[in-house]
Parts: C-alpha cells; structure tokens; sequence
C-alpha cells in the first residue's frame, strides 16, 4: 500500500499560485457569510456618484487581492503550523470581503482592477518574504497590514455617499473583521515593525489605491 505523500514547501508554493491565477483572473469565490447588503434597497445615486462609489469599491476589491496573496505568500512560508493555520483562516474570511465588492462592483456596472494579476503577484512575493524572515515578523506585518486597511476604510466610509447603505454595509463589516485580524496578530505574538517599514508599507498602499481607484 502506498503511504501519503508529504506536502513540501514547494507544493505549498505550487498550490498558492494556481491560487493566484484564479482569484486574480477570474470571478470570486462564493462568500460563506452572508452579504451585508443583502436586502437593502439600491440608493439613487447621479452618474458621477456611481463613478466614485464604483471607484472606492474597486480599490477595496484591489486590497482583498492584494490580501489573499499576502496570506498566501506568507503561509506558504510560515514555519510554524499554528501559524500556517491561523494565516489561512484569515484568508478564508478575506474572501468574504472579495466576493461582497465583486458583487458591488456588478450592481454598478462596473469592473474590478485590470491590474489585478499585478497586484497579486507583487503581494505574494512581499508575503513570502515576510514569512522567511519569521513567523514573528510575519505575525506583525500581518497586524500592520490589517490596522493600515482599518484606517483606509474609515476613510473610505467618510468618502462614501450617505445614501449608499449598500457599500457602507458592506465596509463597516469588513473594516470589523480587519480590527479583528489585527488583534489576532498580536496576540499570536507579531512584533511591532520598524517605521521605515510601516512608511514603506503605506507609500506602496497609496500607489496601489491611486491607480486601482482608475484602473
């Protein structure tokens, strides 16, 4: 009888980016949570509101891939399982996040990021790196990554028509669920990243909303 095969590194790796080709190239997985929007009635919004709104929800769109191809690169690389396990359930919720803006994005008329594949390749390999440089440092970037999205869509919120209750549903949830990631990386253990880190990290994450927000 022929015993089960160990999964490697490197089938770990193989496994995340056929991951990759399909979340960045094609539709979203279905969400496992409810949507928070479900049931609300479409506001009535100008053309030019439509635009920006489809816009701030692109961007968010945008982050969720860039979020899964952290969680991915960094569990591909994580040393400890807890950790492998704990990254992984925070990706599984974070596609929640990926199909709610989808399916906001359609009720728009709109499209998400034609630069998604980039986005998704340029954050694995962040990710990756994160986690060999240990599962500590890759606890924090995870707590840094997750308290520099709660504050982008706080300030997204703000941006937002007041009349959206589907959009605003919909990030009020996500922003939650982002605070509580957080938490979990600190608890877990991640250490607090230097400032030229948290900078860098911050200067990448505005090049990315600038151009998603259009493209």
């Amino acid at each position: 009888m022929t015993s089960a095969r160990t999964i490697t590194p490197l089938d770990r790796l193989l496994i995340r980016l056929d991951e990759a080709l399909r979340l960045s190239v094609g539709a979203a997985p279905a969400a496992a949570r409810p949507n928070p929007a479900a049931g609300m009635e479409e506001a009535e919004l100008g053309a030019e509101e439509r635009r920006h709104v489809a816009g701030l929800m692109r961007v968010n769109h945008a982050g969720e891939i860039c979020a899964q191809a952290l969680y991915a690169g960094q569990a591909a690389t994580a040393r400890q399982d807890k950790v492998r396990i704990a990254m992984q359930q925070a990706a599984d919720e974070e596609i929640d996040h990926l199909s709610w803006c989808e399916t906001r994005l359609r009720q728009l008329d709109n499209h998400t990021s034609l630069l998604n594949p980039l986005w998704y390749a340029g954050s694995f390999a962040i990710g990756a790196m994160a986690g060999l440089a240990g599962d500590s440092w890759s606890l924090g970037f995870v707590r840094e990554t997750e308290n520099q999205v709660e504050a982008h869509l706080q300030e997204h919120l703000e941006r937002l028509p007041q009349e959206d209750t589907r959009s605003r549903a919909i990030l009020d949830q996500m922003k939650a669920d982002e605070a509580r990631h957080a938490h979990m990386a600190e608890s877990a253990g991640g250490r607090e990243l230097p400032q030229v880190i948290r900078s860098a990290m911050a200067l990448t994450s505005g090049i990315m909303k600038t151009l998603a927000y259009r493209i």
